[in-house]
């Protein structure tokens, strides 16, 4: 197989409600750049950020089993402000090079028709989260799982971000507690509170649907 016919994943997200946000497109730029090293650095992209229009912006994942928890980790650093995402899996045309922004191919399309959906979804729930690719009955699966995801976490308050930030640099409640200056009671509290852990059984189970919807059809490193 040619690397232009490999399925590759496309977010494709954009802030809700930014005309509402100060300095919205100031802060999306800001939390991009730092967004773009992290996830750069940790493999999860395979090309830097680009704000496409307004506040919208999109990548190319580095391989399909990292967009689960790479659409948790946007959704964390890019608080404040929050995020609609389409997520696109397909070929895309030509070389894979940046920027992102002026490639093209099915993954684009379906990313973008997925957002659109998104978009739709919004006045009638609290879906912000919409896939399409070359596999109807993994849309449909995808879909289900996340839109019972988002109207379960919701917008999780500072106070749970917070304390979410503090585990995952921590690694455990009683550490994370120490460095917030809390309680391990209050903060296993919080993280229950924030859904955090079903948060990342969501993230294990996307994966492993993933990997077997899409077998030896995209890059895995």
């Amino acid at each position: 197989m040619q690397d232009s016919e490999k399925l590759r994943g496309v977010v494709v997200a954009d802030v809700v409600g930014s005309t509402r946000t100060q300095d919205a497109r100031t802060l999306l730029g800001s939390k991009l750049r730092i967004a773009t090293i992290v996830h750069v650095k940790e493999k999860r992209i395979q090309l830097p950020y680009a704000v496409t229009a307004g506040d919208e912006f999109q990548t190319v994942v580095r391989g399909l089993d990292q967009i689960p928890e790479l659409l948790f980790d946007l959704r964390r650093r890019m608080r404040p402000l929050r995020l609609r995402i389409g997520v696109g899996i397909g070929v895309i045309s030509g070389r894979l090079k940046p920027p992102v922004n002026e490639l093209t191919g099915q993954a684009f399309e379906f990313a973008r028709a997925a957002i659109d959906r998104a978009k739709q979804a919004r006045a009638r729930s609290d879906r912000s989260t919409s896939f399409q690719s070359t596999n109807q009955q993994f849309d449909l699966l995808a879909g289900l799982i996340y839109s019972l995801h988002d109207a379960l976490v919701g917008n999780p308050s500072g106070k749970q971000w917070e304390t979410i930030d503090a585990f995952l640099a921590k690694g455990r409640v009683d550490r994370a507690a120490r460095s917030l200056r809390l309680n391990a009671s209050t903060v296993s509290r919080n993280l229950s509170r924030s859904h955090f852990w079903e948060s990342l059984e969501t993230i294990e189970v996307m994966k492993k649907i993933i990997n077997s919807s899409f077998p030896k059809l995209h890059d895995s490193v």
